[in-house]
């Protein structure tokens, strides 16, 4: 009889016995899934009205034309910004996922270290987020409102007409709404992490013996790091 259990224990130990079931999960990573399965859902609908509209123009503002500008440093530098933000926030979510895994090792000082890496990477996509918003607004691009005939003609081949001043007008509504939507979602990230990190230095998950929560925000942040790719694939290359 207890060769026939222990020949059972060996079954259910190996490699193909299939591992950890995919349903023990604890509850409040799964509301979190849910909650970000919704968010792409409401992310998803933005950027489809965006593309439905910018595939059915007959013209559209040329990406590299209104995105050419450096704030401080160059006015003709195509794309150049906005990479650096893309990279910044890339580089945010790395320093998340190292403090995931020092979370999973239990090492507090590593967590709090890679935590405020991740809130400084949040603030200076925030800052560049900024800096491009007041760029545009003063080019004339805002909710309702388009540049002036002279600014349009650098955006758009040959004469103005009504369809580009619609096009702009269409095409800065959806901008500043998808990526102030987005902005929202980095902001409250940047919020939660920095309470997150307060309660590692107050050794709040050290009592309960588990970092958990870090993982839960972790995957709150990889998503707008996520959705941002989108974004920028949306807006500023096609």
């Amino acid at each position: 009889m207890s060769a026939a259990v222990s020949q059972i224990d060996e079954i259910k130990t190996t490699p193909w016995s299939g591992g950890r079931s995919p349903f023990n999960v604890e509850y409040g990573k799964i509301m979190m899934w849910f909650f970000l399965l919704s968010d792409a859902f409401t992310f998803s609908s933005l950027l489809i009205s965006y593309g439905a509209l910018r595939f059915s123009a007959s013209t559209w503002p040329a990406a590299d034309e209104v995105f050419k500008v450096f704030p401080g440093v160059s006015e003709n530098a195509p794309l150049v910004f906005v990479g650096l933000m893309t990279f910044i926030l890339i580089l945010s979510s790395v320093t998340m996922v190292l403090a995931v895994e020092a979370g999973h090792r239990k090492a507090r000082k590593e967590v709090v270290t890679w935590m405020i890496l991740t809130v400084i990477g949040g603030f200076m996509f925030l800052g560049c987020q900024a800096a491009e918003w007041s760029h545009l607004h003063s080019e004339g691009f805002w909710w309702s409102s388009i540049p002036n005939n002279e600014t349009l003609k650098e955006f758009f081949t040959g004469n103005i007409t009504v369809a580009s001043q619609t096009s702009a007008h269409q095409f800065a509504n959806l901008f500043f709404t998808i990526t102030g939507f987005h902005g929202f979602h980095v902001f409250s990230g940047v919020i939660i992490n920095i309470i997150i990190t307060l309660n590692v230095l107050a050794g709040t998950y050290e009592k309960r013996g588990s970092y958990l929560m870090i993982e839960k925000v972790g995957l709150y942040w990889h998503f707008v790091d996520l959705v941002w790719v989108f974004v920028f694939t949306f807006f500023y290359l096609v």
